[in-house]
């Protein structure tokens, strides 16, 4: 297990990097109790979505009902989870990204017809009141610029939007964790860092394709740039088929969908 700006993540596979902890602690608080208060989330629902599977343990069960979660917890086993809860902050925390960005342009679509929002389906009523309506977190000037300008970078390989246009579930969770870190205090190289080990818990598949590829360039994993990882390059779905072109067959494997 290695810690990575607060969020602890298992290592994945065998293929995981290994980056140094940047020292930084990321507090979940109170967010959970909020967001069910709010019915951003919809604590019988939610429950309801695991009760068909493994349930949720104890250590889940109080991310939404504890207001004390000194630290985010990400692991292979929770990672589900994790996405829900980071999907329902991202949507429904005010901040220009949603309301000034491509969500709310018209040459896109209706709003409710994106996943990121019509699909979230763990709210209580309609989604769409909660979007972009609570101020969960505010950032500072310098912040909000910082995660505009590292969302810009961050891709999916569901898709070949940024998440600066989160307008699928994964594009969704990672503008919430932006937020979080941002204003928490995390460095940018921290915000790229942790984006990179979590979308590779999201789409392990997909990332294991990439350093296969990396590893068939005799380009270092280890050492290379997240943010170049995170780039259209490698990360969007383009970037992605262009990677699948040039391995072997057997490792063009499916990967997570956009969805609840």
């Amino acid at each position: 297990m290695f810690f990575l700006a607060g969020v602890t993540i298992l290592t994945l596979l065998g293929f995981m990097p290994t980056i140094p902890a940047p020292g930084f602690s990321l507090n979940w608080g109170n967010l959970g109790v909020k967001m069910v208060e709010a019915g951003v989330i919809d604590r019988d629902k939610i429950e309801s979505l695991y009760d068909h599977g493994r349930g949720l343990t104890e250590s889940e069960q109080k991310l939404l009902d504890d207001s004390n979660n000194e630290n985010l917890v990400i692991t292979s086993q929770n990672s589900r989870l994790a996405l829900h809860l980071l999907w329902a902050l991202g949507l429904s925390n005010n901040n220009p990204v949603l309301e000034t960005g491509p969500m709310t342009d018209e040459r896109y679509g209706d709003i409710e017809g994106f996943a990121s929002t019509g699909g979230w389906t763990l709210a209580r009523g309609d989604p769409l009141n909660h979007f972009n309506r609570h101020k969960f977190i505010t950032l500072t000037p310098a912040q909000q610029l910082m995660v505009e300008r590292v969302s810009k970078n961050i891709f999916r390989p569901c898709c070949d939007n940024s998440t600066y246009f989160p307008d699928c579930n994964h594009g969704m969770a990672m503008l919430g964790l932006l937020e979080l870190m941002a204003s928490q205090g995390a460095s940018e190289i921290s915000l790229y860092k942790t984006a990179l080990a979590v979308n590779a818990l999201w789409f392990p598949n997909q990332y294991q394709a990439i350093r296969t590829f990396f590893d068939s360039k005799n380009m270092d994993w280890d050492s290379a740039d997240p943010q170049e990882i995170l780039s259209t390059k490698f990360s969007s779905v383009s970037g992605y088929k262009k990677v699948l072109s040039q391995i072997p067959s057997p490792e063009q494997k499916s990967g997570a969908g956009c969805g609840a």
